[in-house]
């Protein structure tokens, strides 16, 4: 039997919950509980709506890799708040949503939903090596443009991107993709490299902007097929670009693997499936009264069970 895998790009979601959902929203110590309510929410209506068979939460056990670092240091760097003593770099959350994460890792554990994180990667990572090694249908879940470049109309994945909480979804897939950005999702990966990304430190190849990134990719293919025309004077590049892809040469050699999701993560074996009963519903009880999850936890364990 064909499975529907859905992957849940875990702190894309709980940040949106944070915003959406109301910092009133606490437990009864008065302790914020407004991105944990916000992200079963969340899970309780994408099972609904979309009837997944495996659902994998996704982590980042290392948000910023340094070997990504080590490629182009700007790299989120405008995100760090500091190190640990370990020597990681400290992500800028606010206050009020850095004590519910474990909250939610604790909460997702009782559930039985699986929960995947992959030291030395990205929740990124963890999604592109799940899509590769799938047999079936994907619907990957994120607020984050990035992981269009894994969508396939061939194999069945698409990006479940919300616009408004996760009711409101764009279910973007290559005639999207095409639409708004004039490549598929492999080409998607090579648009943003040269155009760059501020939110994530990617300085791109400057004067290349999205639309002209996008003519250049459907005249010449790809990265590799732009980067030959350079070299190639009879080939349509004007000056100025030609100028200007010449000098972003060192950049372009490492960004690649830089903007490109890894798809060979060392996966631990977790089971997927989705549960129909939590594993433990002791434990589950005993953090739904502490945290006061109410009828968020009661609506996605109806959910479930049904």
């Amino acid at each position: 039997m064909i499975r529907r895998l859905m992957l849940l790009d875990t702190a894309s979601l709980y940040f949106r919950a944070f915003f959406g959902v109301p910092e009133s929203v606490r437990a009864p110590d008065g302790t914020p509980v407004n991105a944990v309510r916000g992200l079963l929410d969340f899970i309780d209506r994408l099972v609904r709506d979309h009837h997944p068979d495996d659902l994998v939460a996704c982590m980042d056990a290392d948000w910023r890799p340094h070997w990504r670092v080590a490629l182009i240091p700007s790299y989120k760097a405008h995100r760090v708040a500091g190190q640990y003593e370990s020597g990681r770099d400290q992500e800028q959350v606010p206050d009020a949503l850095s004590p519910q994460v474990p909250v939610i890792e604790a909460v997702l554990d009782a559930l039985g939903i699986a929960r995947v994180g992959v030291e030395g990667y990205e929740a990124d990572d963890v999604i592109g090596t799940f899509t590769a090694r799938a047999n079936g249908p994907v619907d990957i879940v994120t607020g984050d443009r990035d992981l269009y470049q894994l969508v396939d109309d061939g194999r069945e994945v698409r990006v479940l991107y919300p616009l408004k909480g996760v009711g409101t979804l764009q279910l973007t897939d290559e005639a999207v993709l095409r639409g708004k950005y004039g490549v598929d999702g492999r080409g998607y990966a090579d648009l943003a490299l040269l155009r760059g990304d501020p939110s994530d430190g990617l300085p791109g190849v400057p004067g290349i902007g999205e639309k002209t990134a996008a003519k250049l990719l459907a005249e010449f293919g790809d990265l590799a097929g732009i980067m030959a025309a350079v070299d190639d004077p009879g080939a349509g590049l004007t000056p100025a670009q030609r100028k200007r892809l010449d000098t972003a040469r060192a950049y372009v050699a490492v960004a690649p693997r830089v903007v490109r999701v890894a798809d060979d993560v060392p996966l631990p074996e977790v089971g997927t499936a989705l549960p129909s009963a939590p594993r433990d519903p002791a434990g589950l009880e005993e953090l739904a009264a502490r945290w006061g999850l109410g009828g968020s936890l009661q609506r996605l364990l109806v959910t479930l069970g049904t």
